[in-house]
């Protein structure tokens, strides 16, 4: 009787439905007997720390850490992955803490067991800030030890089975978070066995009626497409037989949510789902891959533009395949994939295959070497950004690349689909992404935001001094560019912030006589200390962000000035508006006031000054919060553009539309949008477009009217 099987014998009763018996039998197939003494010591462990604990489907809590252990013990993972999963609730729903695990287990299995837990102990503001930090401190643990996330994508695969206990609001956000996380992670790690489970599973859970008629739809469909799969098969297996290619044959079919994916994407019926079956040849080497591919095409014919070369070009996770479209028996298409058994392996299990290979497999030293390369990019990341800007630079960093494109030397560079020159220049480097200026594309001056398409060759021009166009955020597509971008956007907005709050509190001392150069310094850091603040240049930032308020600021300095006493107040002068003020100054949507309008500021927390007209409807706010009202007024020669509305009621006559618009660009001005209302013989014409002032506005309703058919002309509130 061998080693694992004896202890299964002395296992006790109380053991006996847990499930371990099943894991030993798991690990005889691959671990030393040391390591299964070691397994056995943390399952006892787990099992007194949750005795009488249940889940929600009434079982006992101990068959859920098992099943886990199970599913690492399927993927070949060492023995510390396998104490861990036993371990990973421990700390969470036990009185036994991390300190016992490292005294028992060793400080490894504890930092795995730490980086797998969750941060219930902590208090966050909303959910999704709790999520974020959840994933920072996974992504941090991962960094030290990627077997972190393969024990979380385990106990994320065994909830996923046992999901229908939940109630289904619960069932319906676990299931997303699933589709937009898990499943991402298992594919861009290459676990593609987990990856597959992960995405029918949260499929099933988040779509149940769209599941159930998809899945009726493929099975109704299966039938018919099984003899032609068969002979599919048989004709290629004599062929390489006749070839002396020795190689393995195995029958695929896509699983659901790929199958739904693909529908979704292309807007197309399952009928019309090419590759829903397909045959897998495994075989040797990379010259037989090749090989089989010629004999494959010589029987069949390729269908166009349905060829990738995964082998000399391998995906980001590591993937390396052939794959071909053939036109199969009756013109039915067939999707071929053709790889090497380590390349098979390495597809099933992904990074997961180096613990067991690692000694022989360059494979997965490639595979492991590109998840530590995306984790220290993530973690770079989320150092700056914020928690809805992580989660969502996760969920877009997860998504496979699409576009291969080549640097002027010939390196291949691979970024998502939709990547344009920026995206491809912060690619090269955060330097090279702040500092482009231009970009060529198979040697043409192209817009740094044309879209990379396969096989082009990307040059970036930089200059010294150039730095990141605020508008590029609206067309990156990688999570490195847009939070470069973003990271200097929040650093231009605190620079304009410091600008507009030392104006503000310039301009609130002027009523005591008093200016900022005026202060003595001992006064100013009374001040801060009384403000709980250690820097003036923080207090002009927060008054330009509209978060303390100028007024009071400059009270508070002006009684110390005054020592103490009541201080003599001047006549207030309003702040004026350059209109170039940029991040720090906006104008209400509600009133649209440009130059020449009578206005008045109001200090948003968060958004500095808010312009509005004062005859605005929002400014009987005013009544409710007058100190944080500001007086404003627009400096003289003021230059610029300023959005305005107006409204033309007009005939209802064709061409109409096209001469009122041809007026308005005659005056000079641009329309940003228009809205047409048709009733009976009357319409409606709503402009938003850009003017310099009230006169030049004056100027386009005039030319309006000059039109016979124009009934009434007004500028509209907003």
């Amino acid at each position: 009787m061998d080693y694992a099987a004896a202890i299964r014998e002395r296992l006790p009763s109380s053991w006996q439905g847990s499930g371990f018996a099943q894991l030993l039998a798991d690990l005889e197939l691959y671990l030393s007997k040391e390591e299964i003494d070691g397994v056995v010591a943390a399952y006892r462990f787990s099992a007194r720390a949750h005795a009488g604990q249940q889940r929600r489907s009434g079982q006992a809590y101990i068959t859920h850490p098992v099943a886990v252990a199970r599913i690492l013990a399927n993927l070949r993972l060492d023995s510390g992955s396998i104490k861990a999963a036993l371990l990973h609730d421990v700390i969470e729903d036990t009185p036994a803490g991390l300190s016992n695990i490292a005294a028992e287990f060793g400080e490894d299995v504890a930092l795995l067991v730490d980086g797998v837990s969750k941060l219930d102990k902590l208090h966050f503001d909303t959910a999704l800030e709790a999520q974020a930090e959840s994933f920072r401190k996974m992504l941090l643990a991962m960094a030290k030890d990627l077997r972190v996330i393969l024990v979380k994508l385990a106990d994320r695969t065994h909830n996923m089975r046992t999901i229908d206990a939940l109630e289904s609001t619960k069932r319906r956000r676990i299931a997303k978070e699933t589709l937009d996380i898990y499943a991402p992670i298992a594919n861009r790690l290459g676990i593609y066995s987990l990856k597959v489970e992960l995405e029918d599973l949260g499929f099933k859970a988040y779509a149940p009626y769209r599941y159930r008629v998809l899945e009726r739809a493929v099975r109704k469909a299966r039938g018919g497409k099984q003899q032609f799969l068969s002979k599919s098969r048989a004709n290629i297996k004599r062929n390489l037989e006749a070839k002396a290619i020795k190689a393995r044959l195995i029958a695929r079919e896509k699983h659901l949510y790929s199958i739904y994916s693909k529908m979704r994407r292309k807007k197309i019926p399952l009928s019309e789902i090419a590759d829903v079956n397909g045959l897998r040849i495994v075989v040797a080497d990379i010259d037989t891959c090749y090989r089989v591919l010629g004999l494959a095409h010589q029987l069949y014919k390729p269908m166009p533009g349905h060829f990738k070369d995964y082998i000399a070009i391998p995906r980001v996770n590591g993937y390396q395949s052939l794959h071909t479209t053939l036109f199969g028996p009756n013109g039915v298409p067939l999707e071929v994939q053709i790889r090497t058994e380590d390349m098979d392996r390495l597809a099933e299990r992904g990074i997961a295959a180096h613990w067991q290979y690692k000694a022989v497999d360059k494979h997965t030293y490639s595979a492991e070497a590109r998840a530590r390369e995306w984790l220290t990019g993530l973690i770079e990341m989320q150092k700056a950004a914020s928690h809805e800007d992580f989660l969502e630079t996760v969920k877009v960093d997860l998504f496979p690349d699409k576009v291969y494109v080549f640097t002027p030397k010939g390196d291949i560079m691979r970024l998502p689909s939709g990547s344009t020159a920026v995206d491809f220049a912060y690619a090269v480097h955060t330097d090279v992404g702040d500092r482009c200026v231009a970009a060529k594309i198979d040697r043409r001056l192209v817009p740094l935001k044309t879209t990379l398409s396969n096989g082009e060759t990307v040059e970036i021009l930089t200059a010294r001094g150039a730095k990141p166009n605020p508008t590029w955020v609206n067309f990156v597509t990688t999570a490195k560019a847009r939070n470069a971008v973003r990271a200097y956007l929040r650093n231009l907005k605190q620079d304009e912030a410091r600008k507009l709050g030392r104006r503000l509190l310039e301009q609130a001392l002027r009523p005591f006589a008093l200016t900022i150069r005026k202060l003595k310094k001992t006064e100013i850091e009374k001040v801060l200390t009384e403000l709980g603040e250690h820097d003036l240049e923080h207090i002009y930032e927060q008054l330009g962000l509209g978060e303390r308020l100028a007024p009071v600021v400059a009270a508070l300095i002006a009684q110390r000035e005054a020592g103490g006493q009541e201080p003599q107040l001047r006549e207030r002068k309003p702040l004026q508006i350059a209109g170039t003020e940029g991040l720090v100054i906006s104008y209400a949507r509600c009133c649209n006031p440009i130059p020449g309008d009578e206005i008045i500021g109001f200090l948003s927390s968060g958004r500095g000054i808010v312009i509005h007209r004062t005859i605005c409807p929002n400014v009987a706010d005013f009544r409710k919060h007058p100190s944080k009202w500001i007086s404003v007024d627009w400096q003289r020669g003021i230059k610029g553009e300023f959005q305005s509305e107006i409204q033309v009621r007009t005939m209802n006559r064709v061409g109409l539309l096209a001469e009122v618009a041809g007026r308005i660009s005659a005056t000079k001005s641009n329309i940003n949008h228009v809205t047409v209302e048709t009733d009976g013989d009357a319409s409606t014409l709503q402009f938003r477009l850009n003017v310099r002032d009230r006169r030049h506005l004056a100027q386009v309703i005039r030319s309006i009217r000059t039109n016979p058919d124009v009934v009434r002309v007004h500028r509209m509130a907003g």
